[in-house]
């Protein structure tokens, strides 16, 4: 239990780290922790205690193809629609965007 307390306390900075340098004026540390993968290190590394690393090296390659399939066109709707129709609602459709095509490849992926 203390890992999963663990990993929601490091996701929380992380996503705080974020919004406080954009915040304050400090785009490069904000872009630089808004890159950090911390959702999958914390995973891998409690994922490896448990599956071992045949398991982790599985989970990473359906990431990597998860991100090129769902996580690109994701950004990029975001990056286009937000001067056209505001940032809350380009993230909405972002998400959307991102939701179904996730899910889609969920559905076919076999590897």
């Amino acid at each position: 239990m203390l890992q999963y307390v663990f990993s929601f306390i490091v996701g929380g900075l992380v996503t705080t780290a974020i919004v406080y340098f954009e915040a304050s004026g400090l785009p490069l540390l904000s872009r630089l922790a808004a890159l950090v993968p911390v959702f999958t290190w914390l995973a891998y590394l409690l994922m490896g205690d448990i599956s071992g690393p045949k398991e982790i090296s599985s989970h990473a390659l359906f990431v990597l193809l998860g991100t090129l399939v769902a996580w690109v066109p994701y950004m990029f709707t975001i990056y286009y629609m937000a001067p056209r129709i505001g940032s809350v609602k380009a993230v909405l459709l972002g998400i959307l965007v991102f939701l179904i095509l996730a899910i889609i490849f969920i559905k076919i992926y076999k590897i």
